[in-house]
């Protein structure tokens, strides 16, 4: 009976996904540009970089609270990680993020995250002072997300994500929530299956005393002070679906391939694909390629992302208990700059 309400539980939480997918998923090219908080489409993790994001099948861990919460439901006792990002390597944009999770029984996993982005000191210009030379500011970007994973059976994983969102420089802020809901499915020893809804929430608006403007109308004496109202912005809303295969093991050696596809609200829809090699219990390595229309002809390609990645990972063995300390690495080329490169350390008890 258990195994039944767990199956019951789990188709539906895999039909509003599909449902919520439906009803908000266009991945209409049209829109780029209309949405805000992008900050919530960079991946901040370096395993999953290393295969360009291709992994949500098959994530597994404090990654999953980015590519697929489902994933979460694979800590059996309590995981670290932290990771930095320079993204855009040149462009002076870098991520610091760290999680942890924790088994809270009962198949259930609780997780936190949080990202913060740093885009160095930027100088302060008016209309008057074009050229700067009166101080410097830094925007300040941040998501804090809360994940709550659970397995279902031994072929069902679900989780849901609340994530709260804020932008903001000195004068003028933005906060929003989103939330993002997973199912990984796993038919049998070698393959799997996964469907991620992210980022749905409602829309941000910007507001702060940046936003007004003192006058003084012409043939009066008295000050005036206008309060310009911005417009609300969408959230990156987006439906990913994937699989993963192992192709190839021999015990000490195995294989996994990976695709996706990402049906996109506000930007072109992507595939892509990778394969991660285990050589042993403590080192991996990872290629993969996200494509997208346009990548590959300068005159039509929409973003700075030119398709290849790859990365590894370096485990080393903590202590007699099986607690492991682990060192990962991913890059991913752009153009223009010098990539994205992404380097963590996570610790596993």
């Amino acid at each position: 009976m258990k195994n039944i309400q767990h199956t019951i539980l789990a188709s539906v939480a895999i039909a509003a996904c599909l449902m919520f997918s439906t009803a908000t998923i266009a991945g209409n090219p049209d829109r780029a540009g209309s949405a805000g908080a992008g900050q919530l489409l960079i991946n901040p993790w370096a395993q999953s970089n290393g295969l360009a994001g291709t992994n949500m099948a098959i994530t597994a861990g404090l990654e999953g609270s980015f590519l697929n919460a489902a994933g979460l439901a694979f800590v059996n006792q309590t995981e670290l990680r932290f990771a930095n990002t320079q993204y855009l390597s040149g462009s002076g944009i870098s991520l610091n993020t760290i999680g942890f999770a924790t088994s809270v029984g009962d198949g259930s996993v609780l997780g936190l995250t949080v990202m913060t982005m740093g885009f160095g000191d930027i100088p302060i210009t008016t209309e008057n002072l074009p050229e700067g030379g009166i101080g410097t500011f830094s925007p300040a970007f941040s998501n804090i997300g809360v994940t709550y994973a659970k397995a279902f059976s031994n072929s069902i994983y679900g989780g849901m994500t609340l994530r709260v969102v804020g932008e903001s420089i000195s004068n003028v802020r933005s906060s929003g929530i989103c939330f993002d809901a997973g199912i990984r499915y796993k038919s049998g020893e070698k393959l799997n299956f996964g469907i991620s809804l992210r980022n749905v929430g409602a829309p941000m608006r910007y507001a702060g005393d940046g936003l007004t403007v003192t006058a003084t109308p012409q043939g009066t004496a008295t000050s005036l002070t206008m309060l310009q109202r911005s417009e609300r912005y969408e959230l990156p809303s987006l439906v990913n679906i994937g699989f993963g295969y192992l192709v190839y093991d021999t015990g000490n050696i195995n294989a996994t391939l990976t695709g996706q596809f990402i049906s996109n609200s506000f930007t072109k829809d992507q595939f892509g694909g990778g394969v991660e090699l285990n050589l042993g219990d403590n080192f991996t390595l990872r290629g993969g390629y996200l494509w997208e229309d346009g990548v590959g002809t300068e005159d039509a390609i929409t973003t700075a992302f030119t398709g290849p990645a790859a990365g590894f990972t370096l485990k080393v063995p903590a202590n007699a208990d099986g607690a492991i300390i682990g060192i990962d690495y991913g890059y991913r080329t752009t153009n223009p700059f010098d990539g994205n490169h992404s380097i963590g350390i996570h610790l596993a008890i």
